[in-house]
């Protein structure tokens, strides 16, 4: 099994966990559009990274911007929002991290009123 890509940030393991997330099932990471880097989360990116987040637009979500730290595939942001386990090794990913994809990819467009 290939290294995989660098992961920047605060790191606990080599499958990506965080001093912020650490469960058995936070095994990401995201690559941030604004600097090409990847960080195990939002939070590493902002204690480290020295600038602010960019959300990837919807139209580059075919773009492999998500690491599985179990087996170092990289995997397209549209596949990911797409399963709750890696398509490569089937390893369970935190359904949790749902919450925070506004802060990784552009959010829905909103209806106009």
């Amino acid at each position: 099994m290939s290294a995989g890509p660098a992961v920047f940030g605060p790191t606990i393991d080599d499958q990506t966990r965080c001093i912020h997330y650490g469960s058995a099932v936070d095994i990401i990471a995201i690559k941030f559009f604004c600097c090409g880097r990847y960080y195990p989360c939002h939070l590493c990116h902002a204690e480290t990274a020295g600038h602010p987040a960019e959300q990837w637009p919807r139209a580059q979500w075919d773009s492999r911007a998500i690491l599985c730290g179990e087996c170092k595939a990289e995997i397209s942001i549209a596949d990911y929002l797409e399963v709750t386990a890696c398509p490569s090794c089937d390893a369970a990913f935190n359904e949790g991290c749902r919450l925070h994809s506004h802060l990784y990819f552009e959010s829905e467009p909103r209806p106009s009123v």
